[in-house]
């Protein structure tokens, strides 16, 4: 998979600035994550602190991401989730994949964020059941409670 170029990268981070469309910099940190020093360097102010550690390989980031997001949904972590829709979104824009961003925007929210991490999953063609408890994920990713009986964890209608 091809990423975006760094340029890309950089007004990227820019305008999700400028639009105040990551207040908490979730978003930004996979970004950052992409650039190379000298166009971290471009975003990296006192204003916008960042950590920088280049990552090289952000497909695997993104499989393994995903099954963190899934773990996420299934124990009923609304910050937790939230924060992993969003990061996934930003893999599938930095990975080229603008139809995948779309499907997930299209999506509803309801359960944790499960029929966006769905669209992100479908979208690469990679596992979304595959898990220990992939009947109440699909409950979930279909807008459902996790358990037909009533969820005790927190989920609801």
């Amino acid at each position: 998979m091809t990423i975006r170029t760094q340029e890309e990268i950089v007004t990227r981070v820019w305008a999700l600035r400028a639009n105040r469309q990551d207040i908490l910099g979730f978003r930004e940190e996979v970004l950052v994550e992409a650039l190379d020093l000298d166009h971290a360097r471009q975003v990296i102010t006192p204003r916008h602190p960042v950590e920088w550690a280049q990552r090289v390989d952000h497909e695997t980031y993104a499989r393994e991401y995903l099954e963190f997001a899934i773990g996420k949904i299934l124990d009923h972590r609304g910050n937790s989730a939230s924060r992993s829709v969003d990061k996934l979104s930003e893999l599938a824009w930095l990975l080229g994949r603008d139809d995948i961003v779309a499907a997930m925007d299209h999506a509803g929210y309801p359960m944790y964020g499960a029929p966006k991490v769905r669209a992100f999953a479908d979208g690469f063609g990679w596992p979304f059941l595959d898990c220990d408890d992939g009947l109440a994920l699909a409950r979930m990713a279909d807008g459902q409670q996790c358990d037909p009986q009533g969820c005790e964890r927190g989920c609801a209608d």
